[in-house]
Protein backbone atom coordinates (compact mmCIF):
# COMPACT_ATOMS: atom_id res chain seq x y z
CA UNK A 1 0.00 0.00 0.00
CA UNK A 2 1.25 3.36 -0.99
CA UNK A 3 2.50 5.63 1.74
CA UNK A 4 0.53 8.96 2.60
CA UNK A 5 2.38 12.02 2.12
CA UNK A 6 1.71 14.79 4.24
CA UNK A 7 2.71 18.11 4.01
CA UNK A 8 2.69 20.05 7.57
CA UNK A 9 1.57 23.56 8.19
CA UNK A 10 3.30 26.03 10.84
CA UNK A 11 0.35 25.06 13.47
CA UNK A 12 0.74 21.59 13.59
CA UNK A 13 3.94 21.71 14.93
CA UNK A 14 3.51 24.24 17.42
CA UNK A 15 0.50 23.03 18.64
CA UNK A 16 2.83 19.63 19.57
CA UNK A 17 6.04 18.14 18.25
CA UNK A 18 4.75 14.46 19.05
CA UNK A 19 2.27 15.30 16.08
CA UNK A 20 4.88 14.48 14.02
CA UNK A 21 5.44 11.02 16.02
CA UNK A 22 1.73 9.99 15.49
CA UNK A 23 1.79 10.63 11.80
CA UNK A 24 4.80 8.90 10.83
CA UNK A 25 3.05 5.49 12.10
CA UNK A 26 6.04 3.96 12.42
CA UNK A 27 7.24 4.34 8.82
CA UNK A 28 3.46 3.98 7.17
CA UNK A 29 3.68 7.70 6.00
CA UNK A 30 6.24 10.22 5.24
CA UNK A 31 5.88 13.82 6.51
CA UNK A 32 7.34 17.25 4.46
CA UNK A 33 7.50 20.38 5.23
CA UNK A 34 8.05 23.30 3.37
CA UNK A 35 10.92 25.89 3.87
CA UNK A 36 8.24 28.45 4.47
CA UNK A 37 7.29 26.74 8.11
CA UNK A 38 10.70 26.59 8.68
CA UNK A 39 11.04 30.08 7.96
CA UNK A 40 7.71 30.57 10.39
CA UNK A 41 9.09 28.37 13.43
CA UNK A 42 12.75 30.41 12.76
CA UNK A 43 10.79 33.65 13.49
CA UNK A 44 8.84 32.43 16.70
CA UNK A 45 11.81 30.16 18.78
CA UNK A 46 13.26 33.21 20.18
CA UNK A 47 9.55 34.05 21.65
CA UNK A 48 9.32 33.86 25.69
CA UNK A 49 6.34 31.96 25.91
CA UNK A 50 5.12 28.41 24.71
CA UNK A 51 5.41 28.94 21.12
CA UNK A 52 8.57 29.89 21.12
CA UNK A 53 9.47 27.01 23.65
CA UNK A 54 7.79 24.60 20.98
CA UNK A 55 9.60 26.19 18.10
CA UNK A 56 12.83 25.47 19.67
CA UNK A 57 11.97 22.07 20.34
CA UNK A 58 11.50 21.54 16.98
CA UNK A 59 14.77 22.76 15.73
CA UNK A 60 16.52 20.60 18.91
CA UNK A 61 15.03 17.88 17.65
CA UNK A 62 16.14 17.61 14.05
CA UNK A 63 19.47 16.17 13.22
CA UNK A 64 21.31 18.32 11.00
CA UNK A 65 24.39 16.22 11.00
CA UNK A 66 22.50 13.76 8.81
CA UNK A 67 21.13 15.53 5.64
CA UNK A 68 21.21 14.03 2.45
CA UNK A 69 19.97 15.95 -0.50
CA UNK A 70 17.34 14.14 -3.49
CA UNK A 71 18.18 16.01 -6.42
CA UNK A 72 15.61 13.58 -8.11
CA UNK A 73 12.19 13.78 -5.87
CA UNK A 74 9.75 16.61 -6.99
CA UNK A 75 9.91 19.60 -9.64
CA UNK A 76 12.85 20.35 -11.65
CA UNK A 77 14.17 23.46 -9.67
CA UNK A 78 12.64 22.10 -5.97
CA UNK A 79 15.29 20.56 -3.74
CA UNK A 80 14.57 17.85 -1.28
CA UNK A 81 16.46 17.23 1.62
CA UNK A 82 16.24 14.50 4.07
CA UNK A 83 16.51 15.25 7.88
CA UNK A 84 16.22 12.86 10.85
CA UNK A 85 13.88 13.55 13.70
CA UNK A 86 14.98 12.38 17.21
CA UNK A 87 12.38 11.87 19.69
CA UNK A 88 13.05 10.40 23.14
CA UNK A 89 11.73 6.69 21.70
CA UNK A 90 12.14 6.96 17.76
CA UNK A 91 14.04 8.55 15.07
CA UNK A 92 12.18 9.04 11.43
CA UNK A 93 13.04 11.05 8.10
CA UNK A 94 11.12 14.24 7.44
CA UNK A 95 11.48 15.71 4.50
CA UNK A 96 12.27 19.53 3.67
CA UNK A 97 11.26 21.35 0.31
CA UNK A 98 13.15 24.24 -0.31
CA UNK A 99 11.34 26.03 -3.89
CA UNK A 100 13.87 28.87 -5.37
CA UNK A 101 11.49 30.76 -6.86
CA UNK A 102 7.47 30.65 -5.94
CA UNK A 103 4.58 30.88 -8.62
CA UNK A 104 3.52 33.11 -6.23
CA UNK A 105 5.63 36.34 -5.63
CA UNK A 106 3.59 39.19 -3.98
CA UNK A 107 0.55 39.35 -1.84
CA UNK A 108 -0.20 42.31 0.57
CA UNK A 109 -1.65 39.37 3.38
CA UNK A 110 -1.43 35.49 3.08
CA UNK A 111 1.82 34.94 0.96
CA UNK A 112 3.02 32.17 3.13
CA UNK A 113 -0.21 30.19 3.01
CA UNK A 114 -0.10 30.68 -0.56
CA UNK A 115 3.25 29.35 -1.30
CA UNK A 116 2.28 26.02 1.48
CA UNK A 117 -0.53 25.72 -1.11
CA UNK A 118 1.00 26.18 -3.77
CA UNK A 119 3.80 22.79 -2.57
CA UNK A 120 0.95 20.73 -1.42
CA UNK A 121 -0.76 21.24 -4.91
CA UNK A 122 2.37 20.46 -7.27
CA UNK A 123 2.95 16.99 -5.21
CA UNK A 124 -0.51 15.86 -4.58
CA UNK A 125 0.56 16.13 -1.05
CA UNK A 126 -2.03 15.88 1.72
CA UNK A 127 -1.88 19.22 3.62
CA UNK A 128 -2.47 19.07 7.77
CA UNK A 129 -3.22 22.29 9.05
CA UNK A 130 -5.06 23.82 12.26
CA UNK A 131 -5.47 26.60 10.74
CA UNK A 132 -9.15 26.84 9.83
CA UNK A 133 -8.59 29.12 6.93
CA UNK A 134 -5.56 27.79 5.06
CA UNK A 135 -7.82 24.43 5.45
CA UNK A 136 -10.90 26.33 3.59
CA UNK A 137 -8.42 27.68 1.06
CA UNK A 138 -7.23 24.40 0.80
CA UNK A 139 -10.28 22.57 0.10
CA UNK A 140 -11.87 24.98 -2.53
CA UNK A 141 -8.47 24.74 -4.54
CA UNK A 142 -8.81 20.73 -4.55
CA UNK A 143 -6.15 19.96 -2.46
CA UNK A 144 -6.65 17.98 0.28
CA UNK A 145 -6.98 19.29 3.74
CA UNK A 146 -7.57 18.35 7.49
CA UNK A 147 -6.82 19.34 10.67
CA UNK A 148 -5.02 17.01 14.08
CA UNK A 149 -7.79 17.23 17.10
CA UNK A 150 -5.96 14.92 19.32
CA UNK A 151 -7.78 14.59 22.38
CA UNK A 152 -10.58 16.15 21.41
CA UNK A 153 -13.16 16.26 24.48
CA UNK A 154 -16.58 16.70 22.91
CA UNK A 155 -18.79 17.66 25.56
CA UNK A 156 -16.51 19.19 28.40
CA UNK A 157 -20.02 20.47 30.09
CA UNK A 158 -21.01 16.62 31.54
CA UNK A 159 -17.86 15.91 32.81
CA UNK A 160 -18.85 15.72 36.39
CA UNK A 161 -17.03 15.04 40.32
CA UNK A 162 -20.10 15.33 42.27
CA UNK A 163 -22.40 11.99 42.60
CA UNK A 164 -25.47 11.95 44.79
CA UNK A 165 -26.01 8.62 46.95
CA UNK A 166 -28.38 7.72 50.06
CA UNK A 167 -28.20 5.93 53.08
CA UNK A 168 -30.29 4.98 55.62
CA UNK A 169 -30.00 6.84 58.72
CA UNK A 170 -29.40 3.32 60.22
CA UNK A 171 -26.63 1.96 58.16
CA UNK A 172 -23.28 2.36 58.35
CA UNK A 173 -20.49 3.55 55.78
CA UNK A 174 -19.25 0.24 55.19
CA UNK A 175 -22.69 -0.49 53.31
CA UNK A 176 -22.05 2.59 51.17
CA UNK A 177 -19.07 1.48 50.46
CA UNK A 178 -20.55 -2.07 49.33
CA UNK A 179 -22.50 -0.42 47.10
CA UNK A 180 -22.60 -0.99 43.25
CA UNK A 181 -22.48 2.59 41.95
CA UNK A 182 -20.10 3.69 44.84
CA UNK A 183 -17.75 0.84 43.99
CA UNK A 184 -17.57 2.07 40.18
CA UNK A 185 -16.87 5.55 41.01
CA UNK A 186 -13.21 6.73 41.10
CA UNK A 187 -11.23 7.82 43.67
CA UNK A 188 -11.22 11.97 44.26
CA UNK A 189 -14.97 11.37 43.66
CA UNK A 190 -17.05 14.25 45.35
CA UNK A 191 -20.01 12.37 47.47
CA UNK A 192 -23.11 13.98 48.27
CA UNK A 193 -24.87 11.82 50.93
CA UNK A 194 -28.43 12.05 51.27
CA UNK A 195 -29.95 10.69 54.77
CA UNK A 196 -32.90 8.43 54.29
CA UNK A 197 -35.41 7.04 56.59
CA UNK A 198 -38.64 5.06 56.35
CA UNK A 199 -41.86 4.38 57.81
CA UNK A 200 -43.71 1.10 57.56
CA UNK A 201 -44.69 1.41 54.17
CA UNK A 202 -41.82 3.49 52.86
CA UNK A 203 -38.85 5.58 52.41
CA UNK A 204 -38.37 9.47 52.14
CA UNK A 205 -35.42 11.41 52.79
CA UNK A 206 -34.55 13.76 55.70
CA UNK A 207 -33.38 16.28 54.35
CA UNK A 208 -29.41 15.89 55.87
CA UNK A 209 -26.90 15.76 54.11
CA UNK A 210 -23.15 15.16 54.15
CA UNK A 211 -20.53 15.46 52.21
CA UNK A 212 -17.33 13.58 51.89
CA UNK A 213 -14.59 12.34 48.89
CA UNK A 214 -14.18 8.52 48.05
CA UNK A 215 -10.34 8.18 48.68
CA UNK A 216 -8.51 4.26 48.16
CA UNK A 217 -11.61 3.22 47.85
CA UNK A 218 -13.45 4.62 51.10
CA UNK A 219 -15.78 7.03 51.96
CA UNK A 220 -14.03 10.08 53.99
CA UNK A 221 -16.27 12.45 55.10
CA UNK A 222 -15.38 15.71 54.93
CA UNK A 223 -16.93 18.07 57.96
CA UNK A 224 -16.76 21.08 55.75
CA UNK A 225 -17.92 23.99 58.09
CA UNK A 226 -15.30 22.41 60.94
CA UNK A 227 -12.62 21.69 58.38
CA UNK A 228 -12.83 25.51 57.24
CA UNK A 229 -13.30 27.23 61.27
CA UNK A 230 -10.03 24.64 62.30
CA UNK A 231 -8.15 26.36 59.27
CA UNK A 232 -9.26 29.90 59.38
CA UNK A 233 -8.36 30.81 55.75
CA UNK A 234 -8.28 34.87 55.20
CA UNK A 235 -11.26 34.32 52.83
CA UNK A 236 -13.57 32.09 53.75
CA UNK A 237 -15.44 29.94 51.12
CA UNK A 238 -19.04 31.08 50.81
CA UNK A 239 -20.83 28.57 48.75
CA UNK A 240 -20.90 24.82 48.94
CA UNK A 241 -18.68 24.63 45.76
CA UNK A 242 -16.02 26.54 47.18
CA UNK A 243 -15.95 24.88 50.41
CA UNK A 244 -15.69 21.56 48.91
CA UNK A 245 -12.59 22.74 46.30
CA UNK A 246 -11.09 24.67 49.30
CA UNK A 247 -11.24 21.22 51.50
CA UNK A 248 -10.57 19.46 48.33
CA UNK A 249 -6.83 21.04 47.83
CA UNK A 250 -5.41 21.08 51.26
CA UNK A 251 -6.15 17.13 51.89
CA UNK A 252 -3.36 15.85 52.80
CA UNK A 253 -3.42 13.39 49.87
CA UNK A 254 -4.11 15.50 46.66
CA UNK A 255 -1.59 16.18 44.77
CA UNK A 256 -2.72 17.03 41.47
CA UNK A 257 -6.29 18.90 41.00
CA UNK A 258 -8.17 20.25 37.99
CA UNK A 259 -10.42 23.51 38.63
CA UNK A 260 -12.59 24.85 36.02
CA UNK A 261 -15.31 27.63 36.35
CA UNK A 262 -16.49 31.10 34.70
CA UNK A 263 -14.70 34.34 36.44
CA UNK A 264 -16.11 34.90 39.48
CA UNK A 265 -16.30 31.31 41.05
CA UNK A 266 -13.56 31.58 43.13
CA UNK A 267 -11.19 29.58 41.36
CA UNK A 268 -7.99 31.57 42.20
CA UNK A 269 -9.01 33.27 45.22
CA UNK A 270 -9.75 29.83 47.14
CA UNK A 271 -6.74 28.24 45.52
CA UNK A 272 -4.09 30.88 46.82
CA UNK A 273 -5.97 30.30 50.52
CA UNK A 274 -5.10 27.20 50.24
CA UNK A 275 -2.17 27.61 49.23
CA UNK A 276 -1.56 30.20 52.11
CA UNK A 277 -2.84 27.13 54.51
CA UNK A 278 -0.59 24.94 53.48
CA UNK A 279 2.49 27.35 53.98
CA UNK A 280 1.24 27.90 57.43
CA UNK A 281 0.66 24.50 57.87
CA UNK A 282 4.79 24.05 56.47
CA UNK A 283 3.34 21.13 54.31
CA UNK A 284 5.05 23.37 51.59
CA UNK A 285 7.60 26.39 51.61
CA UNK A 286 5.34 28.93 49.23
CA UNK A 287 2.90 29.10 46.32
CA UNK A 288 4.16 29.59 42.82
CA UNK A 289 1.53 30.97 40.20
CA UNK A 290 2.50 30.37 36.96
CA UNK A 291 -0.35 31.83 33.98
CA UNK A 292 -0.02 31.37 30.33
CA UNK A 293 0.95 34.63 28.48
CA UNK A 294 -1.44 34.29 25.46
CA UNK A 295 -4.13 36.56 25.75
CA UNK A 296 -7.47 37.74 23.56
CA UNK A 297 -5.68 40.76 22.16
CA UNK A 298 -1.78 39.18 22.05
CA UNK A 299 -1.95 36.12 19.93
CA UNK A 300 1.67 35.89 20.11
CA UNK A 301 2.21 36.64 23.28
CA UNK A 302 4.99 39.06 22.74
CA UNK A 303 6.20 39.64 26.36
CA UNK A 304 9.48 40.80 25.48
CA UNK A 305 8.26 43.51 23.60
CA UNK A 306 6.49 44.47 26.84
CA UNK A 307 7.91 47.41 29.11
CA UNK A 308 10.34 47.00 31.91
CA UNK A 309 11.66 44.06 33.64
CA UNK A 310 10.40 40.52 33.72
CA UNK A 311 9.16 40.95 36.98
CA UNK A 312 7.26 43.98 35.43
CA UNK A 313 5.84 42.69 32.12
CA UNK A 314 4.71 39.44 34.17
CA UNK A 315 3.13 41.81 36.48
CA UNK A 316 0.77 42.49 33.37
CA UNK A 317 -0.08 38.84 33.07
CA UNK A 318 -0.91 38.27 36.80
CA UNK A 319 -3.69 40.26 37.14
CA UNK A 320 -6.10 37.42 38.84
CA UNK A 321 -3.43 36.44 41.46
CA UNK A 322 -3.01 40.08 42.72
CA UNK A 323 -6.93 40.96 42.23
CA UNK A 324 -6.84 37.93 44.63
CA UNK A 325 -4.36 38.97 46.72
CA UNK A 326 -5.86 42.54 47.00
CA UNK A 327 -8.94 41.48 47.67
CA UNK A 328 -7.64 39.45 50.70
CA UNK A 329 -5.19 42.34 51.91
CA UNK A 330 -8.95 44.58 52.11
CA UNK A 331 -10.52 41.79 54.20
CA UNK A 332 -7.64 41.68 56.76
CA UNK A 333 -8.02 45.39 56.92
CA UNK A 334 -11.24 45.54 57.43
CA UNK A 335 -11.10 42.85 60.52
CA UNK A 336 -8.88 44.61 62.71
CA UNK A 337 -6.59 47.70 63.09
CA UNK A 338 -3.81 45.25 63.53
CA UNK A 339 -4.28 43.85 60.33
CA UNK A 340 -4.21 47.59 58.99
CA UNK A 341 -0.96 48.48 60.50
CA UNK A 342 0.24 44.96 59.07
CA UNK A 343 -0.53 45.65 55.62
CA UNK A 344 -0.12 49.33 55.61
CA UNK A 345 0.74 50.94 52.56
CA UNK A 346 -1.49 51.09 48.76
CA UNK A 347 -2.57 48.48 46.71
CA UNK A 348 -2.56 47.95 42.97
CA UNK A 349 -3.32 45.05 40.76
CA UNK A 350 -0.85 45.29 38.21
CA UNK A 351 2.16 46.93 39.91
CA UNK A 352 2.78 45.40 43.24
CA UNK A 353 2.84 47.96 45.44
CA UNK A 354 3.83 48.69 49.24
CA UNK A 355 1.04 46.20 50.89
CA UNK A 356 0.67 43.84 48.11
CA UNK A 357 4.65 43.23 47.89
CA UNK A 358 4.47 42.82 51.58
CA UNK A 359 1.85 40.27 51.51
CA UNK A 360 3.76 38.28 48.64
CA UNK A 361 6.71 38.39 50.74
CA UNK A 362 5.16 37.11 54.02
CA UNK A 363 3.28 34.23 52.24
CA UNK A 364 6.52 33.44 49.95
CA UNK A 365 4.59 33.67 46.65
CA UNK A 366 6.24 33.84 43.02
CA UNK A 367 5.44 34.31 39.84
CA UNK A 368 6.90 32.20 36.88
CA UNK A 369 6.35 32.61 33.65
CA UNK A 370 5.84 28.71 31.92
CA UNK A 371 8.43 29.46 28.51
CA UNK A 372 11.29 29.96 31.39
CA UNK A 373 10.30 26.48 33.23
CA UNK A 374 11.94 23.64 31.16
CA UNK A 375 14.93 22.50 33.31
CA UNK A 376 13.61 23.68 36.07
CA UNK A 377 12.28 21.71 39.08
CA UNK A 378 9.99 23.05 41.98
CA UNK A 379 10.29 21.32 45.43
CA UNK A 380 7.78 22.03 48.08
CA UNK A 381 5.60 24.33 46.53
CA UNK A 382 1.95 24.88 45.74
CA UNK A 383 1.82 25.48 42.26
CA UNK A 384 -1.43 27.33 40.95
CA UNK A 385 -1.48 27.12 37.30
CA UNK A 386 -3.90 29.61 35.85
CA UNK A 387 -5.31 29.93 32.61
CA UNK A 388 -4.48 25.93 31.62
CA UNK A 389 -7.33 26.33 29.12
CA UNK A 390 -4.93 28.32 26.94
CA UNK A 391 -2.50 25.91 27.46
CA UNK A 392 -1.49 22.94 24.78
CA UNK A 393 -1.66 19.27 26.36
CA UNK A 394 2.28 19.43 25.92
CA UNK A 395 2.40 22.55 27.79
CA UNK A 396 0.75 20.94 30.76
CA UNK A 397 3.54 17.66 30.16
CA UNK A 398 6.33 19.95 30.85
CA UNK A 399 5.36 21.89 33.60
CA UNK A 400 3.51 18.14 35.04
CA UNK A 401 7.41 17.10 34.88
CA UNK A 402 8.83 19.82 36.38
CA UNK A 403 6.67 19.23 39.68
CA UNK A 404 8.74 17.10 42.59
CA UNK A 405 7.28 14.57 45.24
CA UNK A 406 6.67 16.86 48.12
CA UNK A 407 4.81 19.40 45.76
CA UNK A 408 0.84 19.97 45.24
CA UNK A 409 -0.47 21.48 42.04
CA UNK A 410 -4.06 22.74 40.98
CA UNK A 411 -4.36 23.87 37.38
CA UNK A 412 -7.17 26.25 36.95
CA UNK A 413 -9.23 27.45 33.86
CA UNK A 414 -12.42 28.69 32.02
CA UNK A 415 -12.72 26.48 29.31
CA UNK A 416 -15.35 28.30 27.98
CA UNK A 417 -12.77 31.50 27.48
CA UNK A 418 -10.13 30.30 24.53
CA UNK A 419 -7.60 32.60 23.36
CA UNK A 420 -4.83 30.55 22.18
CA UNK A 421 -4.98 30.45 18.82
CA UNK A 422 -4.75 26.89 17.75
CA UNK A 423 -6.99 25.51 20.45
CA UNK A 424 -10.85 25.63 21.29
CA UNK A 425 -13.33 24.92 24.26
CA UNK A 426 -13.58 21.02 22.77
CA UNK A 427 -9.44 21.24 22.96
CA UNK A 428 -7.30 22.71 25.52
CA UNK A 429 -4.86 21.93 28.77
CA UNK A 430 -8.00 22.24 31.11
CA UNK A 431 -10.37 19.68 29.68
CA UNK A 432 -7.62 17.45 28.76
CA UNK A 433 -7.11 17.66 32.28
CA UNK A 434 -11.08 17.11 32.92
CA UNK A 435 -11.18 14.20 30.98
CA UNK A 436 -8.35 12.65 32.68
CA UNK A 437 -9.56 13.40 35.96
CA UNK A 438 -12.75 11.78 35.29
CA UNK A 439 -10.80 8.31 34.48
CA UNK A 440 -7.79 8.67 37.14
CA UNK A 441 -7.58 7.81 40.34
CA UNK A 442 -4.85 10.39 41.22
CA UNK A 443 -5.65 13.56 40.10
CA UNK A 444 -9.00 15.30 41.79
CA UNK A 445 -11.30 17.45 39.81
CA UNK A 446 -14.48 19.94 40.06
CA UNK A 447 -16.18 22.25 37.99
CA UNK A 448 -17.64 25.22 39.90
CA UNK A 449 -21.06 26.33 37.93
CA UNK A 450 -21.98 29.54 40.47
CA UNK A 451 -20.34 32.61 39.81
CA UNK A 452 -19.92 35.25 42.61
CA UNK A 453 -20.42 38.72 40.44
CA UNK A 454 -21.68 41.54 39.01
CA UNK A 455 -25.54 41.72 37.40
CA UNK A 456 -23.97 43.33 34.53
CA UNK A 457 -20.94 40.48 34.16
CA UNK A 458 -23.87 38.07 34.76
CA UNK A 459 -25.98 39.48 31.97
CA UNK A 460 -23.30 39.26 29.44
CA UNK A 461 -22.35 35.45 30.75
CA UNK A 462 -25.73 34.43 30.14
CA UNK A 463 -26.62 36.41 26.69
CA UNK A 464 -23.36 36.88 25.04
Amino acid sequence: MAKKKYLLDTSIVLDDIENLTYLYQNGENEIFISEVVLQELDKKKDLQNELGYFSREFFRAINSHCVVKKKNIGKIDDMVYQMNFNTRALEFPIFIIYRPKYKTQNLDYGLNDSRILEIAKDYGFHLLTNDVSLRIKAISQGIKAESIFRNRVENPSDINFLFTLNLHKDSSVVNLENNAVFQGLKDWSIIELQEEDNTDSSLYLTGKKRFGFKIDGRFEEQNLDVIIEENSPYIRPINLEQKLLYTLLIHPKNKVSIVTGSTGSGKTLISLQAGITLVKKGIVDGIVYMRNTITSNDKEAELGYRKGDESQKLGYFMYPLYSAVNFTIDKLQESSIAKQIEYSGDVNTIQKCDATEYFIKKHNIEVMDIAHARGVSIGKKFVIFDEAQNAQDSTIKLIGTRIAQDCRIVFLGDWKQIDHPYLSKFRNGAVTLLQKAQKSDFVSGIQLKNTIRSDIAQWFEENM
